[in-house]
């Protein structure tokens, strides 16, 4: 008899870290394992769960499921950072555990890195849902093919959409550029792993939609304003280091840095103003405004860069400026609260 023949390992890992993911990661799951595509594991960082996702996990008995429980409880930044020391197929692709793929999502992927071997990137069109699992709206639609330069500067244009979810990479790679960068709640981390390893070949992008991404109350809403802000400076300091590594990045920096610093400069500070100052550990809009003009002076210092020709961001700085004006504000968000710094 011949020797039995060597059972093929896996070529995709799908990575959900989750704590307390409730009724949604039973939706999220029974997307991962519902794949078209056969080859792949689940690998599972539970942290600490104590409303029995864990043991809902360990029930499901699948061996394509592979657990890692964290042995304390531990922040959001320490338990992504847990990924680059597990073992991990060839190519991976995270996910939120209220985020769902579609059936297909697998063998698109799998189909996409077959025509383009050399890109460091992978990512595929997808839709936002809502708490209940409608459809929002699409995402904005992308290039089957970017460059790095051209991947960042639609990101610093608005002219895509950019989530943590469904984006494949080599494991190999994501354990060289040492993961996740550990930002306040992983704000802005996403996009500088992305660009890290869209800079070993190039981004490349499925047309077909393969999977949702849930838009709801998330971190990015809730948290605290010096969190943003600390997460906000730091990828200000990664686009620094990014020009200086890569002259080539430059160009797009400076061509859309300013549309970006100044979307960021109004949103930020309108969210400065709806937070009671109480709440905000000292940050007053003045100062974070200020903050962006230091930032604009550092990465695009041959251009003025000036926030305060906005009438909004001027009006912005005086109602924060006095308790009164600072109070009737709130009053007002309570009875209208979309945006109103435009």
């Amino acid at each position: 008899m011949g020797n039995p023949r060597k059972t093929e390992e896996p070529r995709y890992g799908v990575i959900l870290p989750v704590r307390n993911g409730g009724q949604y990661v039973k939706e999220c799951v029974g997307s991962i394992i519902s794949q078209s595509l056969p080859g792949f594991d689940l690998l599972v960082l539970d942290n600490c769960s104590t409303d029995g996702t864990l043991e809902w996990l360990q029930s499901l008995s699948d061996q394509r499921i592979k657990l890692y429980p964290a042995d304390r409880p531990l922040s959001i930044e320490e338990n992504w950072g847990r990924i680059v020391s597990i073992p991990k197929n060839e190519f991976i692709t995270l996910i939120g555990h209220d985020d769902i793929l579609d059936p297909w999502y697998l063998e698109t992927m799998d189909s996409l890195i077959r025509r383009h071997p050399e890109a460091g990137l992978y990512q595929a069109h997808f839709r936002y849902i809502d708490s209940q699992g409608a459809t929002i709206r699409k995402c904005k639609p992308m290039d089957e093919r970017q460059s790095s330069q051209e991947f960042l500067s639609f990101f610093l244009a608005g002219l895509i959409d950019n989530m943590g979810t469904g984006y494949m990479m080599r494991s190999a790679h994501y354990d060289e550029a040492g993961g996740i960068p550990p930002y306040p709640n992983l704000l802005f981390a996403d996009f500088e792993l992305w660009i890290r390893l869209s800079l070993r070949g190039y981004k490349a992008t499925a047309f077909r939609e393969c999977f949702a991404f849930r838009q709801h109350q998330s971190t990015t809403t809730t948290s605290a304003d010096s969190k943003y802000h600390l997460a906000f400076e730091r990828f200000i300091g990664y686009l620094e280091q990014l020009v200086a590594e890569q002259p080539a990045m430059l160009e797009s920096v400076e061509r859309y840095g300013p549309t970006f610093l100044l979307d960021y400069c109004k949103g930020l500070s309108h969210r400065l103003l709806r937070t009671p100052l109480r709440k905000r550990n000292g940050k007053r809009v003045a100062a974070f405004i200020a903050d962006c003009q230091s930032y604009g002076g550092r990465l695009f210092p041959d251009a003025r860069f000036d926030p305060y020709r906005l009438f909004s961001l001027r009006l912005a700085r005086e109602v924060d400026r006095w308790a009164l004006t600072r109070a009737l504000f709130l009053l007002f968000k309570r009875v209208y609260p979309k945006p109103v710094i435009k």
